[in-house]
C-alpha cells in the first residue's frame, strides 16, 4: 500500500514538473515574441532629426549615468492637403535624481518668436512652417531650455490607440456635447472617436486651450495606465501596431530600454507646470495668448533647475 501510495505522489510530482516545465518555456516564447514585436515596433516609431545634440548642451545626454533630460511632446492635426499644425505641445523635464518629472503645456495661441524666420506668430504654426526641427528651436528658444528628445503624435488617428488599450476612463468636470457625443460630468470611459472629440473641444470650455490642456493631460495618463494593464498586455500586438502607425520620435529603441531602466522612479512624482497670469489678446483680427513676462522667467528658472542646468 505504502509503496503504491509512493508511487502516485512521484508521478504526481513527475507531471507537475512536466507543467511547470511548459508553463516556463511558454512564457519564454511569449517574451521572446513580445521583445521582438517591441523592437520592430521601435524601429518603426525611430525618425531621426537632422541635428544630433541640442546647441543649448555641451554634451549629449548619457543615460546611463541618470542625467536629466527634457522630451517634447508634439500632438500633430494633419489635415488632407495641408502639413498639419502641432495642437498639442507638453514639455517633460525628467530628473531621476529628484525622482520627479516636471510637465509644462503650452497653450497652441502663444505668441513666439518663430525660429529661423524671424517672424512672431502662434507657437502651433512653427510645425507647418518647418516641421518637428522648427517646433523644437522655437520651444528650445521660447524656454530657453534644451530640448532633447521629440514624441509625435498623430492626433487623426490617435484614437486607433486608445481602441487598442481597450478605451479610457477619465474624470470629467464640464457637461458638453462635440461632435454629435455628449460628455456628462463625472467618470466617463471613452472610446476611440469620443476621446478624440473630448481632447479637442475647446471653444465651449469657459477656461479655453486651458480646459482642453487638462483633457489632452487625463486622456494621456488614462491610456498608460491602460497600457499597463494584464488585458492590455494580452493585446500587446493591436497596441504595438495602432502605436507604429502614430507615434514617431528620434529617441532609439536602446535609449528606451536605458530610460525604462534607469528613469523609472522619475514617473513617481509628476508635477504639472502651467502659464496662468497671461492673457488673450487680438492683433489684426487673430487671436493670441501673450504670456506675462515675470512668470515667463519663473518657469523658465524651474524648468532649468530641473534639468540640472542652474
Amino acid at each position: 500500500m505504502e509503496a503504491a501510495e509512493k508511487g502516485s505522489y512521484k508521478r504526481i510530482l513527475i507531471w507537475l514538473g512536466i507543467l511547470v516545465g511548459i508553463f516556463v518555456i511558454a512564457v519564454i516564447i511569449y517574451s521572446l515574441f513580445f521583445v521582438k514585436e517591441l523592437t520592430e515596433t521601435a524601429k518603426v516609431m525611430h525618425e531621426p532629426i537632422e541635428r544630433i545634440v541640442s546647441e543649448k548642451r555641451e554634451e549629449p545626454i548619457v543615460f546611463q549615468e541618470k542625467e536629466p533630460f527634457s522630451v517634447l511632446v508634439l500632438g500633430v492635426d494633419e489635415r488632407e492637403g495641408d502639413k498639419g499644425r502641432s495642437d498639442t505641445m507638453i514639455v517633460l523635464a525628467v530628473n531621476p535624481t529628484l525622482q520627479s518629472t516636471k510637465m509644462m503645456s503650452i497653450p497652441r495661441d502663444t505668441y513666439v518668436d518663430i525660429i529661423d524666420l524671424g517672424i512672431k506668430d502662434k507657437l502651433n504654426h512653427a510645425y507647418a512652417f518647418g516641421g518637428i526641427e522648427m517646433s523644437l528651436a522655437t520651444v528650445e528658444h521660447f524656454l530657453d531650455i534644451p530640448i532633447d528628445y521629440v514624441v509625435q503624435v498623430n492626433m487623426e488617428s490617435f484614437k486607433d490607440i486608445i481602441d487598442a488599450v481597450g478605451g479610457v476612463a477619465v474624470h470629467n468636470s464640464l457637461d458638453f456635447t462635440v461632435d454629435n457625443f455628449s460628455f456628462p460630468e463625472g467618470e466617463i470611459k471613452l472610446k476611440g472617436e469620443e476621446a478624440l472629440a473630448f481632447v479637442r473641444m475647446r471653444y465651449d470650455d469657459p477656461r479655453g486651450d486651458f480646459g482642453r490642456q487638462d483633457r489632452q493631460k487625463q486622456v494621456v495618463h488614462a491610456i498608460l495606465r491602460e497600457g499597463a494593464s494584464i488585458t492590455s498586455l494580452l493585446n500587446y500586438k493591436g497596441i504595438f501596431e495602432a502605436i507604429g502607425k502614430n507615434v514617431r520620435t528620434n529617441m532609439t529603441f536602446d535609449e528606451m530600454v536605458e530610460v525604462q531602466k534607469n528613469y523609472r522612479d522619475a514617473a513617481k512624482s509628476v508635477e504639472q507646470i502651467r502659464f496662468e497670469k497671461g492673457e488673450g489678446t487680438r492683433m489684426n483680427g487673430i487671436w493670441y495668448y501673450i504670456t506675462d513676462p515675470a512668470e515667463l522667467e519663473e518657469v523658465k528658472t524651474e524648468l532649468r533647475k530641473h534639468l540640472g542646468l542652474e
